[in-house]
């Protein structure tokens, strides 16, 4: 049984009767993120690579830009804690992330102006990356067989990050798909790998927040297997990555960046 789930005897109902059953669930637990001994959030995630998750989320909120901003990252697992110190000198601007996070937790928060919020934060990306119609075609199945824990379960989502030539650089799951990419982002600063040279694959549609997040890792390629948001189109077209959306071989839909795609010979 895969270490992020747990068992449960359940009762399978078809039309001719009922029986017990054993099923595999994805864990949900909370984990309480405190900064230098304050805290700052807690996240509703599936335990594992925690650290990596604490790291990315730390990324993608603003408060590092490197790994090496962070001294350590302590997990108790038997408390649902991460206390992460940060390097000397390295301090956390704590009214603008109280707000800051506040925003992001606001289901009626969307527009124009916080797409502008986020841009002044992170740039638009300028690269030269391009990308063979082949290659992002053939990710979605390299991605599902990579998907251990969804196998038991089907219940986690899943991002996955590429390179030019398809081959898998990381991937996580998560019962959240925030977590799942701040996950992929944490191993991307631990490991120095270049996402400037990469493309994300997401399992499900893709939001507003997954976008941001992408922008913060400097990821110019976003695709996902369903459908994106307005305000994640609207995103693309401000910071300049391209989105794919419906991946679903052997079609796709792009809805912004389409100079960054080679077509297939």
């Amino acid at each position: 049984m895969p270490k992020n789930s747990r068992q449960f005897e359940i009762h399978k109902h078809n039309s001719n009767d009922q029986s017990r059953v054993t099923d595999h669930l994805a864990i949900e637990e909370p984990l309480q993120v405190v900064i230098d001994g304050r805290a700052l959030a807690v996240l509703m995630r599936t335990p594992g690579e925690d650290k990596l998750l604490v790291l990315g989320f730390l990324k993608t909120e603003g408060i590092i830009q490197q790994a090496s901003e962070v001294s350590r990252i302590d997990i108790e697992r038997r408390d649902n804690h991460a206390f992460v110190f940060l390097a000397d000198g390295h301090e956390v601007d704590w009214d603008k992330m109280t707000r800051h996070l506040f925003a992001a937790s606001s289901c009626g928060l969307c527009g124009k102006a916080t797409i502008d919020a986020i841009l002044q934060s992170h740039s638009q990306l300028k690269s030269d990356f391009s990308l063979s119609s082949d290659i992002l075609l053939a990710a979605p199945d390299t991605m599902r067989a990579a998907q251990k824990t969804f196998d038991s379960t089907g219940g986690l989502h899943a991002s996955g990050l590429f390179d030019l030539h398809g081959k898998l650089l990381a991937l996580h799951e998560d019962i959240g798909r925030h977590n799942a990419l701040d996950k992929i982002i944490g191993q991307t600063l631990s490991d120095e790998i270049d996402c400037s040279q990469s493309f994300l694959l997401l399992s499900g549609r893709i939001s507003f927040e997954l976008m941001q997040k992408s922008l913060a890792a400097g990821i110019p390629l976003v695709a996902g297997i369903s459908a994106p948001s307005s305000l994640a189109v609207e995103f693309a077209k401000d910071s300049e990555q391209t989105l794919i959306g419906f991946l679903r071989p052997p079609t796709f839909n792009i809805y912004h960046g389409e100079k960054r795609l080679i077509k297939s010979s």
